[in-house]
C-alpha cells in the first residue's frame, strides 16, 4: 500500500454501518460541518485521496465505499434505488437523520449523490445544504472516447500496471505525465473490488429529474477534456434557466478532475461550501 493511502488509513475513523443485507464502510476525517464524498464507478473512497487533507481541515469528511464497492457489501438488489437506499440509510446512521450535510459526488457517484440529495431534500430536517457534482454521470449525452481501454482481469504484475496506466489515459486523466504510481494503485485496487454494474445507470439520463427534485444550490464541475461528456455543452444544458445551479470547467484536465487538478478543485469546493457561488471560472 502506498504511503499516502496508508497515512490516510491511519487518520481515518472507520464505521461499518448496517443496512438490510449487509454493511457500508464509511471513513471519517477532520472536524466541522459534514461533507459526504461519493466515489465513481469502478471506484472507492480512494478516488478522493488527494482531496481529503484539504477538505477535512474545515469539514468533517465522510468518505464512503458505496454498496458493492471497496469494503462495502453489495446492495440488496443490483439496481440504483437499492444502492441509494443503503447509502442514505447508512449516512443517517453516521450523522443522524436530522443532520444537514453537503455532498460531493464524482462520475457515477455524482448521479448517486443527486439521487441521495433528492431523497434528503434541500429544505427541512436532514436536508442537503449544497451539492457538488464532478464529471457527473446520468446526463445521457454524447461521450468523447479517447481510445479503447485494455482488458485487465487476466493480467498481473508489470503487465497489469501498464494496462491500468493505459486505461487511466483513455478514460480518467488527460495528461499522461500525471498518471503516477498512486493513481495506478487506486485505479487497480478499486477496479478489483467493484461488484456493482454501474454502466446502465451512468449512461442513462436520470440526472435531470433528480436535480429538479433537489432544487438546491448545485455546483457542476468538469475537467476540460472529460471523455464522459462535452463539458461546455453540458454546462449550458444543466444550468440554463436554473439560477441555483453553477458550472465550472477546469482547464487541461480529464475526467478524474479532483485527482489531476487536486489543488484547484479543493479551492473551488471549499469556496463553494463556504457559500461562494461566484468564484472564478477556471476556463
Amino acid at each position: 500500500m502506498p504511503e499516502p493511502i496508508a497515512r490516510l488509513e491511519r487518520l481515518a475513523e472507520r464505521h461499518d454501518v448496517a443496512f438490510a443485507g449487509g454493511s457500508v464502510r464509511w471513513r471519517r476525517f477532520g472536524a466541522g460541518p459534514p461533507l459526504v464524498l461519493v466515489h465513481g464507478g469502478h471506484g472507492s473512497w480512494m478516488h478522493w485521496a488527494r482531496n481529503i487533507d484539504a477538505l477535512s481541515v474545515r469539514h468533517t469528511v465522510w468518505a464512503v465505499d458505496l454498496p458493492g464497492y471497496g469494503e462495502s457489501d453489495r446492495p440488496v438488489r443490483p439496481d440504483l434505488d437499492s444502492l441509494v437506499d443503503a447509502l442514505v440509510a447508512t449516512l443517517d446512521g453516521c450523522v443522524g437523520a436530522g443532520t444537514e450535510v453537503a455532498i460531493a459526488g464524482f462520475s457515477f457517484g455524482g448521479l448517486v449523490a443527486a439521487h441521495a440529495a433528492a431523497r434528503r431534500g434541500s429544505e427541512g430536517r436532514g436536508k442537503v445544504s449544497r451539492l457538488a457534482l464532478l464529471g457527473t454521470a446520468g446526463h445521457g449525452g454524447v461521450r468523447r472516447p479517447r481510445g479503447e481501454p485494455m482488458r485487465w482481469k487476466d493480467a498481473a504484475g508489470a503487465e497489469l500496471a501498464e494496462r491500468m496506466r493505459h486505461n487511466l489515459a483513455m478514460q480518467m486523466i488527460h495528461d499522461a505525465e500525471r498518471i503516477d504510481d498512486l493513481a495506478v494503485f487506486i485505479h487497480t485496487e478499486s477496479c478489483r473490488r467493484a461488484r456493482f454494474h454501474s454502466r446502465p445507470f451512468s449512461r442513462g439520463d436520470s440526472l435531470f429529474a433528480q436535480l429538479d427534485r433537489f432544487e438546491g444550490e448545485t455546483l457542476l464541475l468538469w475537467g476540460e477534456h472529460d471523455v464522459t461528456g462535452d463539458p461546455a455543452a453540458l454546462a449550458h444544458l444543466l444550468t440554463d434557466g436554473h439560477p441555483r445551479r453553477h458550472a465550472r470547467i477546469v482547464v487541461d484536465t480529464g475526467h478524474w478532475v479532483q485527482y489531476e487538478a487536486a489543488e484547484a478543485v479543493d479551492r473551488l469546493l471549499l469556496d463553494w461550501l463556504d457559500g461562494d457561488a461566484d468564484s472564478p471560472r477556471l476556463a
